[in-house]
Formats: C-alpha cells, structure tokens, sequence
C-alpha cells in the first residue's frame, strides 16, 4: 500500500505533465557544437533509415495495422486489473514469439482495479432532467440511496477558496473551468474533489476535460489528498455545465441526486519487455514504450492502443530485416498507466540501479496522428544530438525541449535519464480522449503507419550510435 500511496502523489504532481502542453519552447540549433565526425556519422544512417521507413510504409506497416485493429476489436477496453487486461498482455506475448522473436519477460505489478456501477444524476429543480455522468477513476461511491443537494457552480479553485466554508457545506460542487489546455485543467478532475470536500462539499461534478464536446463524457483518474472526507466525483458534459452555470447566474436553485456504485481492489499486473539484443553492448538500452491498458469506456485504440502497438513492433521488424544495433532495443507495455503511472513506477523501483543502463527511452501516449518529430526530455546537449538525428527524417525533423515528455517515462526522464515522446498533429487527442469516442474510428491507417515507420528507424538510429546519448 505504501506504493499506492506513493503513486497518487506522483499522480497529483504529474497530472499537468501529461499532454502536449508540456512543451516549453519549440528548439533551434543555434549554439549547438557537434563534432564534424558525429554529425558525419549519423548522415552515414540516411540508407538505412530509408530501408526501414521504406519496408514499414509498402509493407509490413500494412500487416502491423491489421494486427493492431484485430488486438482492439477483440479486447476493446483494457481496464487495470481487468482479466480483459491481462488476456491483452498474453496475446501481445505470443504474437511477439509468432513473429521470430523471443526474449520477451514479463515483470508482476500490484494494479489498481476500480470498477464502476451504477452512474445516474438527475436534476430535480430548478426543472426536472436527467444529467449524463461517468465517475472519475478511484472515486468512492455514494450511499445506496445516492446524494440528494443543491448544487453550486464555481469556475476556478480561487472562487471556490473564496466561499465562506458555511455555503459550501453539504452542496454538490460543480466546477465549470473554461479549458485552457490539458495540462492546466485536468487539475480540476485530479483535485477537485479534495478541494471541495475541504470546505465541507458531499459531492463534485466537474466539466469534462475536453475543448470540444457532442454531450461526451471525459473520464480519468483524480486523487484524495491526505486527511480529507472522500466525496464522490464525476464527469458531466460541457453542455450540461454551462447549463447549471446559467441556470444559477438566473437565480434558481439548483438540487441534483446523484448515484454511484463501484468496488475498488489490487489486483496482479505485468509490465511486458520486448528486447532485440544489441550486438555489441546488450546491456545498454534504448526503450521505446506505450502503455497497454486504457480505461473502462470507449476502446483504448487511440490512448494508447496505437502508441503501444508502434512500440512493440519496433523491435519485432527491426529482428525482421536483420538490423541488430549496437544497443538492445526494448519495447516496453506498461500496465496500469491509466490509474497514476503505476507499471512505470514499478519499473523504476525494479531498476533503479540499472538507470545508468539506458541511454535513451521514448513513449508515444499523445495519439499516433502525423508524425512530426519529438518532445525531448534532456540537456540542451542532448536536445542537440537528437535534433542532427532528426534531419535524417525531413519533414519529420521538429524538436521541442520539455521539462516532462510523455506520461509512464517522465518518471524516469526525472532521475537524469534522456528521454522523448512522439511529436504529432494531435489538435483534436482531447475530443475522444478518456471517451467512449475513443475508437479505432478516431485513427487513420496511413498516420499510423507512418509514426511506426519513423519510431522503429529513429530507436535504430539512437542504438547503433557510437556515442551514448548525452545526460543531464
């Protein structure tokens, strides 16, 4: 339990790191000073890097997307500690040996399973209407006869603050933010129900953390703070939150009932490791990861079905067409990203002293749309050397430099270790993101191609380096 607890403060620290408004300024090589014979080195890789991007768009791209729309037809959804989930995990494992590779291990994770019920609010007055809800991951539920209270609309944590505790006391806190970007309004799905219980709330709604929304509900995880009443929290439509904001702004006084069952239990997980061996330094590593569960609605095949599969095939074509680099290449699955980062947390307990082991780890978890480059977590020294590299992949060559790339690798990219995420035309991730939009309709087969094409040949590209990837 004590890494649970540790997990949902590193949850509630990272949950304004996960999204592409993690990017700090858009990169440029001046003052950049490579020596001349890397930089001829890595141009010596223009061949290669053609041959593998070359295979995977005519070929077996093709064969890899076939595989990745039959994993999500047929187990859908990926709830941690889901028997669903672990199923998923079995057959990623024997498709790798199906496809001539071998060394796959697997490492047992203690998994989160929260599991949701019965989801209902309806509000009474000021008129009677059904309000469409899907609670947030780890909330509690509410007594089996429900929550009945006025609710009270607020925009920010600073309006909230500034209510009396005695107007807050026993209401249903509606919180109705106008979305900024991901990163800085998810803290209203995170902490709003600590917040809310802190002045005596029973209950919170939040708007969906989404800028768009056809009457979607936007799920994902929120955390209870230390010493603080646990109060049920939901999502709600934006529609339906700026309908409760006017309806206040009118006057009327709003009571809602809500309803929510769930159970909540650990279950055992496995992180699933995929490695190529590197020809002549096999215990230096350059992992490139997504992570295999999603949550309980929609299908996972946008977050992070397709990050997961450009992953795992990475070294499978690599071993494919015989290209073994200098470094081992290993695809990590990560389970139970979804709750609060929980198999990447235990990869790093697992590994702490290996860290020195890995000279670069990447993740894609933002969508796999058009590729266009990466979100580099590192040294401006680091961002040099991988910004040389991307010009082998013109005009899949954009660097930008961040304090925290990716979700599961940050907590690695924060112990010095160099890292990155994929970079691509994600404009529209947070319209079906934690959704039941969250379909293999929301890909394009082409898009998804193409960012496996680059992620393989660039993971070729860092590993065969003579050079290890330059640390903080």
């Amino acid at each position: 339990m004590e890494l649970l607890v540790t997990l949902v403060l590193l949850g509630l620290l990272l949950s304004n790191n996960c999204s592409a408004s993690v990017v700090i300024n858009r990169y440029n090589d001046e003052g950049c000073v490579l020596k001349p014979e890397l930089i001829r080195e890595i141009q010596s890789y223009k061949d290669v890097t053609k041959l593998i991007m070359d295979n995977i768009k005519n070929t077996t791209g093709k064969e890899m997307y076939e595989e990745y729309t039959r994993f999500i037809d047929k187990f859908g959804a990926r709830l941690s500690g889901s028997d669903n989930l672990e199923h998923a995990i079995d057959h990623m494992i024997n498709m790798t040996h199906s496809y001539g590779l071998n060394d796959v291990t697997t490492e047992e994770v203690d998994a989160p399973h929260w599991v949701r019920g019965e989801e209902t609010a309806f509000m009474s007055s000021p008129r009677k209407k059904h309000i469409a809800i899907l609670g947030f991951g780890s909330s509690v539920p509410t007594p089996p006869e429900g929550i009945t209270a006025e609710a009270i609309v607020v925009k920010s944590f600073t309006e909230l603050e500034k209510m009396n505790d005695e107007s807050v006391k026993g209401k249903i806190v509606v919180f109705n933010p106008p979305y900024v970007s991901y990163g800085v309004t998810v803290a209203y799905r995170s902490q709003g129900a600590t917040k809310a219980a802190m002045k005596g709330a029973v209950a919170t709604l939040v708007r969906s953390i989404t800028p768009y929304s056809l009457y979607t509900l936007h799920t994902g995880a929120q955390f209870y703070g230390d010493n603080v009443i646990k109060i049920p929290t939901a999502a709600i439509t934006v529609e339906d939150a700026h309908l409760l904001e006017r309806l206040q702004k009118e006057g009327e006084k709003i009571v809602i009932t809500i309803k929510m069952s769930n159970t909540f239990d650990i279950k055992k997980s496995r992180n699933t490791l995929v490695d190529l061996k590197g020809k002549s330094e096999p215990n230096k590593l350059v992992i490139v990861s997504g992570h295999i569960d999603s949550w309980d609605v929609g299908e996972g095949a946008m977050d992070d079905g397709g990050g997961m599969f450009i992953s795992w095939f990475a070294p499978v074509l690599l071993n494919r067409l015989g290209l073994k680099p200098k470094r081992t290449v290993r695809a990590i699955l990560w389970t139970a990203e979804e709750p609060g980062l929980v198999g990447a947390a235990a990869y790093l307990d697992k590994h702490k002293h290996e860290l020195n082991d890995i000279d670069f780890i990447m993740e894609s978890d933002e969508g796999t749309f058009s590729p266009e480059g990466l979100i580099v977590g590192g040294s401006n020294q680091t961002v040099c050397v991988i910004q040389e590299v991307l010009k082998l992949f013109s005009p899949v060559d954009k660097v930008e430099k961040s304090d925290g790339p990716g979700s599961d690798i940050v907590l690695i990219i924060k112990q010095g270790v160099p890292g990155a995420s994929l970079m691509n035309k994600n404009e529209r991730y947070f319209y079906f993101h934690h959704s039941e939009a969250d379909t293999m309709d929301v890909q394009n087969k082409e898009d998804v191609i193409d960012s496996a094409a680059f992620w393989a040949a660039v993971s070729y590209v860092i590993a065969d380096l003579s050079i290890d990837i330059p640390r903080f």
